[in-house]
């Protein structure tokens, strides 16, 4: 028997109105300390977009042994 995940993955790609689609959470619904979190993310990533063009490179550090 296959194991049954224990999380869900919302499948961005499928149709919206099908009964097997999983239905994103509405963000009322959301705990309090989840929407601040999401919402300081969300605000540092815009803030990261609109900074791109002057934040210098980032370098890969390669570890040899």
């Amino acid at each position: 028997m296959p194991r049954q995940p224990k999380t869900f993955q919302f499948d961005l790609f499928s149709n919206p109105h099908a009964l097997e689609t999983a239905q994103t959470p509405q963000w009322q619904a959301l705990p309090y300390e989840t929407r601040r979190a999401l919402t300081k993310l969300m605000v540092r990533l815009i803030l990261d977009h609109v900074d791109g063009g002057r934040a210098p490179d980032r370098q890969e550090t390669r570890h040899d042994v």
